[in-house]
This record gives structure tokens, C-alpha cells and sequence, in this order.
């Protein structure tokens, strides 16, 4: 079986088990769908998260489209969704759908705020942006 390496930096992740009051909050929007308690449930159960904030131009849309839509069958090889997922419950990863559902999802799960960090390395990366 193949192995790599992957690193997420001080600056982008919280990795934290999810209390049962937090996950409930987060799919609240779906409380009365059938799967909403298996969704609960699920994240509660299957270990810790790493939660990140991830910032940039159109970082939204970006990450959708990185991910892949909800629905396995939707999604193309491309995508983290269609390549690791199992089913709807278990597809691996989360994204917010909208500039504003990423606000609120921000707050909920880092109520203490970002991270933060000396971001003179920002002065450096912003010369080259467009």
C-alpha cells in the first residue's frame, strides 16, 4: 500500500473530537432530513476532526470545487469526494457551500478565533498576486 506525507501547518488546522451539542448546531439546517442524526452521529463517533479556516481569492468556490458536491455519484474522479469517499454519510470532508455559511461555521467551531500568527509572510506572497 502507498504512503505519502501530508502537513498542515500551526496556521490551518485545530484537530479537537466534536461534542455532540457542536455537531448537532453545525447540521442543524438538516435536523429534520433522515439523515441528520447519522451525519451526528458519525462525526461524533468516528474520531477526532482536523478543522481548518482557509483563506484566499474565491476560496469558497475553490474548495467546492476541489471537493466535489455531497452525492458521490455526482462527483468526478478529480475531486477528494469522488476519489476517497465512501457514501453520503462518509465523504470524507466538509466544505461551506457560501461566503455566508463559512462565516457562521467559522464562528461556531473556532469561538475562541483564528489562530494567529505573524503573518509577515502575507507582505511577501501579496506582490504576486494579480
Amino acid at each position: 500500500m502507498e504512503k505519502t506525507f501530508v502537513m498542515i501547518k500551526a496556521d490551518g488546522m485545530k484537530l479537537m473530537n466534536v461534542e455532540r451539542s457542536l455537531a448537532e448546531k453545525h447540521y442543524e439546517d438538516l435536523s429534520g432530513e433522515y439523515l441528520f442524526r447519522r451525519l451526528v452521529d458519525y462525526i461524533v463517533s468516528s474520531g477526532p476532526v482536523v478543522a481548518m479556516i482557509w483563506e484566499g481569492k474565491n476560496v469558497v468556490e475553490t474548495v467546492r470545487e476541489m471537493i466535489g458536491p455531497k452525492r458521490l455519484s455526482e462527483c468526478g474522479q478529480t475531486t477528494i469526494r469522488g476519489e476517497y469517499g465512501i457514501d453520503l454519510i462518509r465523504n470524507v470532508i466538509h466544505g461551506s457551500d457560501s461566503v455566508v455559511s463559512a462565516s457562521k461555521e467559522i464562528a461556531l467551531w473556532f469561538p475562541e478565533g483564528p489562530v494567529n500568527w505573524d503573518k509577515k509572510i502575507n507582505n511577501y506572497w501579496n506582490k504576486f498576486d494579480d
